[in-house]
């Protein structure tokens, strides 16, 4: 009997490694969280297949994803970024990853975590919804509408509702696997 799993996760062995192994599982280390954040921002527009394919490219390209190092980054580091094709070459999108990362270093230097702030949206409980199919799943929920507004407060950037529910499916704060997927029990063991 074949595998079930999300239908999206199909489309690619990059997109089926992805689902297997990473999507939902719960994050909470901010630098990994960090990374989800830009991944997501990155995708708008975009595919998510683009995005998993250069996920090396903006590893390399942002440190990978080390906020502290990211932040110092210049125009002149910029200007560089925008002749990568190791990643999406979108001066805002690259911009919104340093501006980012100096909201995220500013967030800690308060005395708080990225993950705290994420996860205080869902009682830093993983959401477990029980879909039975892709069109079920909503692409921004009132938690997702709150946690752009709080980001967006915060200085972080292109963080929309639909990304920033995106970024609550695959940092594991929502569980949307769909019921028939191999995975929705087994990521919801892991959490």
């Amino acid at each position: 009997m074949p595998t079930m799993r999300c239908p999206w996760a199909e489309g690619s062995d990059a997109e089926r490694d992805y689902h297997d192994a990473e999507w939902g599982v719960p994050l909470r280390d901010d630098n990994r969280l960090f990374e989800m954040i830009t991944l997501e921002g990155a995708q708008a527009g975009l595919s998510w297949r683009t995005v998993l394919l250069k996920r090396e490219g903006y590893r390399r390209a942002f440190a990978d994803f080390e906020p502290g190092v990211v932040a110092r980054y210049t125009p002149k580091r910029v200007e560089k970024l925008l002749l990568d094709a190791s990643i999406i070459r979108h001066r805002g999108k690259i911009e919104s990853t340093i501006s980012n990362a100096r909201a995220l270093l500013t967030l800690q230097e308060a005395g708080e975590t990225l993950s705290g702030l994420v996860w205080s949206f869902v009682d830093d409980k993983p959401v477990v919804n029980r879909w039975k199919q892709m069109g079920d799943i909503p692409s921004e929920t009132t938690a997702s509408k709150a946690m752009s507004k709080e980001l967006k407060s915060r200085g972080f950037r292109f963080v929309g509702p639909t990304t920033c529910y995106a970024f609550m499916q695959a940092a594991g704060l929502v569980n949307d696997h769909l019921v028939s997927c191999f995975r929705m029990k087994q990521v919801d063991g892991e959490q």
